[in-house]
């Protein structure tokens, strides 16, 4: 019998030896390029347009400057949503429930123009979209602020709010950054220990904030229901509970389809 050829194996070897490093820098290519996409779309996602509304021509223009000199011109209202098929949904899908909120109340905010008017040196403007910044708890219970783009689908939501999220807990402090002046986003905070009835929130009154905020309770059982508080303020100058109204039957509506 004849033995291999000690060439032979050598030259066997480092073929063996370059497929793996080729193997191993695909690998990093392709995680560089994913990282890259990832980045790519959180940049194009940010983007957005906007225009100054003519409020010669806008029905609410008196509703407008009435309540925009008040020092509180801010209305609340706190109320209860189904979110039976969400939770269901997250949990047979191994999925973030509270993404999943975020993803379907932001969805309901870009389909509803009042929700996307803000106050900019005293005009008001519209944007085509609004974006999510919302509170991110750390291990050490401290909690920082973010900036989540909005993107057209759940999956693409979730890789940027992963990207948010992880750097946030690798942090300190409140996390705030150019994006926190932004005016095309919705505060959102949640609140998953208790289950409100009543929201007061910290303002500045120092400038004008035409900005929604939204705040998610502790979901509980009722009725064979899961519900969930949901605390919306709005400035009341930019829109009345009629739009809050509509925009909570959206939210409720986008919360229980039969699909992510």
């Amino acid at each position: 019998m004849f033995g291999n050829h000690p060439t032979t194996n050598c030259r066997d070897a480092r073929r063996a030896s370059s497929r793996q490093k080729n193997t191993t820098t695909n690998c990093r290519d392709a995680r560089r390029a994913s990282l890259h996409n990832k980045k790519t779309r959180q940049k194009n996602n940010c983007q957005t347009m906007y225009k100054k509304l003519d409020k010669t021509n806008w029905n609410r223009s008196e509703h407008f400057e009435f309540f925009n000199d008040f020092d509180e011109p801010h209305i609340g209202i706190t109320t209860e949503v189904d979110c039976s098929k969400a939770y269901k949904i997250c949990k047979e899908n191994s999925i973030s429930f509270f993404l999943y909120c975020h993803y379907k109340a932001i969805m309901a905010v870009n389909k509803i123009d009042e929700f996307r008017y803000r106050i900019k040196d005293n005009d008001v403007i519209i944007f085509d979209r609004t974006h999510v910044t919302t509170t991110i708890i750390r291990n050490d219970n401290t909690f920082s602020f973010s900036f989540i783009p909005f993107a057209p689908t759940f999956n693409e939501f979730t890789d940027l709010a992963k990207i948010e999220i992880d750097k946030i807990q690798k942090s300190s402090g409140l996390g705030q950054t150019k994006n926190s002046e932004r005016l095309d986003v919705i505060h959102f905070s949640t609140v998953p220990w208790i289950k409100f009835s009543a929201v007061s929130l910290a303002r500045n009154y120092k400038y004008k904030d035409g900005i929604p905020k939204i705040a998610f309770g502790k979901y509980f059982k009722k009725n064979e229901k899961l519900l969930m508080p949901v605390y919306i303020s709005v400035h009341h100058g930019l829109m009345d509970a009629f739009h809050v109204s509509e925009y909570l039957k959206l939210l409720e509506q986008f919360m229980n389809v039969d699909y992510v």
